[in-house]
């Protein structure tokens, strides 16, 4: 099970460098929806569709969508700075404060969505379209400048949640006694979570000295220590919707790892996040 982890994990990684650094923008975009697509397929399904063929009506509708925005709403032409993109992390942050306070009172809050499929695809369509839009964004970044800049602030925030995940999973099933949310992830700890955050700062303060991100110590601090905790919130909000349900993995379409959201539900709620930073807190190049 571990070799079949890892070895997934390795192919993974390698897709990721390709798609980010080797494929055009617009390629990007392409495989961007394409994840997106198959996001909202598992997601229908953490939704209480049970029917296959709603579901995959649901994510083929989604794709659409995304591709509308990808047409209509051109994405080279738009800065983090641009009103639709303002407009989208104010969407999505608004969104991620609400699953905080479900995540927070949860079973309670489950009154409020458990018995409706349309609230819950609503949550998805909240989390995936800012994903979709900001990720692509930041493929543009001083394109016309440098290439490759776009990339290189994707694969730093990749890295940044993959060794905030990796350090929390290991470092809780290794000293972890103290459960974090027993009743939604009993597995997490916060012994992993505040070793999580140190590496969070470590990962930062290593690409903040190749001059990616130019932050104070101060504010390298505030960063990482929201970044950890916007990465929890992805994790826990796909692990209340999965609990509810009865679920364990979102899907199995990945060997070793489960589903595909299972894989980005931190990126979903980090990416608009970081989105946010750089709009307002920290100097970019």
């Amino acid at each position: 099970m571990i070799n079949n982890r890892l070895f997934t994990a390795i192919i993974l990684i390698i897709f990721v460098i390709f798609a980010v650094f080797l494929l055009s923008p617009l390629n990007f975009e392409i495989i961007s929806i394409l994840i997106c697509t198959i996001a909202a397929w598992e997601w229908s399904k953490l939704s209480g569709v049970v029917l296959w063929y709603n579901r995959i009506l649901i994510a083929i509708l989604f794709g659409l969508i995304l591709l509308t925005l990808m047409f209509f709403f051109k994405i080279y032409n738009c800065n983090l700075h641009s009103l639709l993109v303002i407009s989208l992390l104010m969407i999505s942050i608004s969104w991620w404060i609400l699953a905080l306070f479900l995540v927070l009172t949860y079973p309670r809050s489950s009154i409020f969505w458990k018995n409706s499929c349309l609230t819950r695809i609503a949550f998805g369509v909240f989390t995936l379209i800012p994903l979709f839009y900001i990720l692509s964004v930041f493929r543009y970044l001083h394109y016309n400048e440098n290439k490759f800049t776009g990339s290189w602030y994707i694969l730093f925030i990749m890295c940044l949640v993959w060794s905030i995940d990796s350090s929390a999973y290991f470092f809780g099933q290794t000293f972890g006694k103290n459960k974090l949310s027993p009743v939604i992830s009993p597995n997490k700890t916060w012994e992993g979570f505040f070793c999580s955050l140190v590496v969070s700062f470590l990962i930062v303060f290593l690409f903040s000295n190749f001059k990616l991100i130019d932050l104070s110590k101060k504010s390298l601090i505030i960063f990482s220590t929201i970044i950890t905790f916007a990465s929890l919130l992805g994790d826990l909000t796909e692990s209340m919707l999965k609990r509810e349900i009865g679920l364990k993995d979102s899907s199995n379409i990945i060997p070793g790892h489960g589903g595909l959201l299972d894989r980005i539900d931190s990126l979903t709620t980090v990416i608009p996040v970081f989105g946010l930073f750089m709009t307002t807190s920290i100097k970019y190049f």
